[in-house]
């Protein structure tokens, strides 16, 4: 049973490939910090500060899922190991059926596991805000924008990530001028923060009636959104908070009340708004939020270029780089300039399967 063979050499392979992200993990300094953090719940006082003890239960449900998902692989691939030992003594073919079927699932839950081994930085577990504004180009632009919009929702949807539109403004005659929008779950932040910059399209378009090739750009922030252990001090006197009616094509974007709320950071001239929530103290607060998340990655720009200013190192303007290409025509192709990653079926990608591109864009960031 040649295939067979072939499938234990690959689970050998699996085997060694698991034991890497473990040494990667290191499972047993994470279980030190876990007995250490259960101690601390085991405290008489623990329960007095409510701020310092959601933090601490926080990390401990962190650490116990990445522990008990290392563990729950490393079980069924040894277990998957032995099935197949037995079969090469006494050949059983429902039982090599689903040693081939439980082994395509576990290499790909290797996959995901080193991926997000991948996602250690400080916001990487956190919420991510997404904006996406249309550059130049009227109507063609905010198409794109819109198309953009759908496939982060679409990916998202397709990857047990929740979506939450915070505001939106509907284009002109179609598309968007801006939306803003929370994907909330688990390492959301840690995904998509590859995706901000510029994205290009080029193809025939829809609104030219002679049938032009147009090429329309649309660029995308993302940002973690602040959890409540993170302090962004900021003075009450330095916002002007404004309140208006939702405005959209009726049902989903729109309000009768004056329950949107815009705020502005006057020494910064950051402007932010949000309009989902029913009342004007919910979008209040998630406004605040997301002002938090542009000020606190403000900041933290302003101290990285300081850094680099004193290495004497060049910085590129991420904000205004093309990270990726949308071909529609005269072929159909979405290549990421960073990693060179492409793929020629472009309306799989606009349908949200990005996980090629997200995957090789977190293995690049460590290479370099």
């Amino acid at each position: 049973m040649l295939e067979l063979e072939e499938n234990t050499k690959l689970l050998q392979e699996l085997k060694s490939k698991l034991e890497q992200i473990g040494d990667s993990l290191d499972i047993v300094k994470l279980k030190n910090e876990l007995s250490a953090l259960e101690a601390k719940v085991a405290e008489q006082d623990f329960w007095q500060d409510n701020k310092s003890s959601s933090i601490v239960l926080k990390q401990i449900n962190e650490i116990k899922n990445k522990i008990e998902n290392y563990n729950k692989i490393e079980t069924e691939l040894n277990s998957v190991l032995e099935m197949s030992e037995l079969l090469n003594i006494e050949p059983d073919e429902e039982m090599a059926k689903e040693v081939l079927k439980t082994t395509s699932k576990l290499e790909k839950e290797i996959e995901k596991l080193e991926i997000t081994t991948l996602l250690s930085g400080k916001y990487d577990n956190n919420n991510a805000i997404l904006t996406i504004h249309p550059g130049a180009g009227g109507t063609e632009a905010q198409d794109w924008a819109e198309m953009l919009y759908r496939m982060y929702t679409r990916w998202a949807n397709a990857n047990g990530f929740e979506v939450k539109e915070l505001d939106y403004l509907e284009g002109e005659e179609a598309g968007l001028k801006s939306v803003t929008f929370l994907v909330a779950g688990e390492f959301a932040y840690g995904y998509l923060k590859g995706e901000m910059g510029v994205h290009r399209l080029v193809r025939i378009s829809p609104f030219d009636a002679g049938g032009r090739r147009h090429t329309s750009f649309a660029s995308i922030e993302v940002l973690p959104e602040i959890t409540e252990d993170i302090e962004i001090d900021i003075n009450p006197d330095d916002l002007r908070i404004d309140t208006y009616r939702s405005s959209g094509a009726g049902g989903q974007h729109i309000n009768k009340t004056s329950s949107a709320v815009r705020i502005t950071h006057i020494p910064t001239n950051i402007v932010v708004a949000c309009q989902s929530e029913r009342s004007q103290i919910q979008n209040r607060e998630t406004a605040m939020k997301m002002l938090k998340s542009k000020l606190l990655n403000l900041k933290e720009k302003e101290q990285k270029e300081t850094i680099d200013e004193l290495k004497g190192v060049q910085m590129d303007i991420a904000w205004g780089s093309q990270i990726r290409s949308y071909v529609f025509c005269p072929y159909t192709l979405v290549k990421d300039h960073r990693t060179n990653f492409e793929v020629g079926n472009v309306e799989a990608v606009m349908d949200g399967d990005l996980n090629g591109f997200i995957d090789s864009y977190l293995k690049f960031i460590i290479k370099k």
